[in-house]
């Protein structure tokens, strides 16, 4: 069992927790991820290493309530434990000979940018940021990127915090005025991560992309997490778990990633509508 040290709201939605996890603490690196079920009942999860503390022998994860899982995840409290906490999987971020980096998050996105950021910045790297949210009340680790970022722009689609308007819009000013990067790290939305790789590929930047698709057993035999990538004109197939997360932005077929990705949306609603009302009864008899 794996217990919970700390837990922070950082929103209305999204929560980070510190978990003490030994082991996994001591070989994760920024990129990876751990699959985690919270009971014994429970489905599979990935969730991306967002932080870890090698003497405290804990790992840090940030999550967003979206499903029935994320909600019994939630619900948890310090001094509880989780099930499982497998990991650290998949291959960390290539951080090697990069001296000028462009970090891109979008919304919960950010929990997984944020660790590569502070490593290329430790190691030197110049770190441009760019985060995005929907609006004010969804921003996240502003302070964070800021601590580890020698520019940070931050942008709301409806303009109510930083500046309004999408991620790309930063990002192609500061390359039509002369910014030159080795290379555009992008982590969020699918449909967010397609476009920050049209225009670096436009600029012949080379661009990152963190991708997570629907993901069981983490070690490649299910086929769930697969993706295609266009190589030399020829489709080929990869898996997040094992050659991922991250992979060649221009290589990625993030239409049929997007189709994919929305396959179980109407039964990952309807379970998670249910464990909400029971998780609400649940608390409702311990008032009493």
């Amino acid at each position: 069992m794996y217990k919970i040290v700390s837990k922070k709201a950082l929103n209305k939605s999204v929560t980070m927790m510190d978990v003490e996890a030994p082991l996994v603490a001591r070989h994760a690196e920024a990129g990876q991820f751990i699959i985690l079920r919270v009971d014994e009942s429970g489905e599979r999860i990935p969730l991306t290493v967002a932080g870890f503390d090698r003497e405290a022998g804990t790992v840090k994860i940030i999550f967003q309530t979206v499903g029935a899982t994320t909600a019994k995840l939630g619900a948890l409290e310090v001094g509880d434990s989780i099930c499982d906490f497998a990991g650290p999987l998949g291959r960390p971020t290539e951080t090697e000979g990069l001296s000028r980096v462009c970090i891109v998050g979008g919304g919960v996105g950010c929990a997984i940018a944020l660790p590569v950021a502070e490593k290329l910045h430790a190691l030197g790297c110049e770190v441009t940021s760019v985060i995005g949210f929907r609006s004010s009340e969804l921003v996240i680790l502003e302070d964070e990127f800021r601590a580890c970022s020698d520019k940070l722009h931050v942008m709301t689609d409806d303009g109510s915090y930083g500046r309004e308007g999408n991620v790309c819009v930063p990002l192609r000013e500061m390359i039509n005025e002369g910014a030159r990067f080795d290379r555009i790290i992008a982590i969020g939305p699918v449909i967010m991560m397609k476009f920050v790789a049209e225009v670096a590929k436009e600029h012949g930047i080379p661009s990152v992309v963190s991708m997570n698709p629907i993901m069981i057993d983490g070690t490649g035999m299910c086929g769930g997490c697969r993706l295609t990538l266009i190589k030399d004109g020829k489709r080929v197939t990869r898996f997040a778990c094992v050659d991922g997360p991250e992979f060649d932005g221009a290589e990625v077929d993030f239409d049929e990633a997007m189709l994919r990705g929305g396959a179980y949306r109407d039964f990952e609603r309807h379970r998670y509508e249910e464990t909400c009302n029971l998780l609400n009864m649940k608390s409702g008899d311990d008032r009493k």
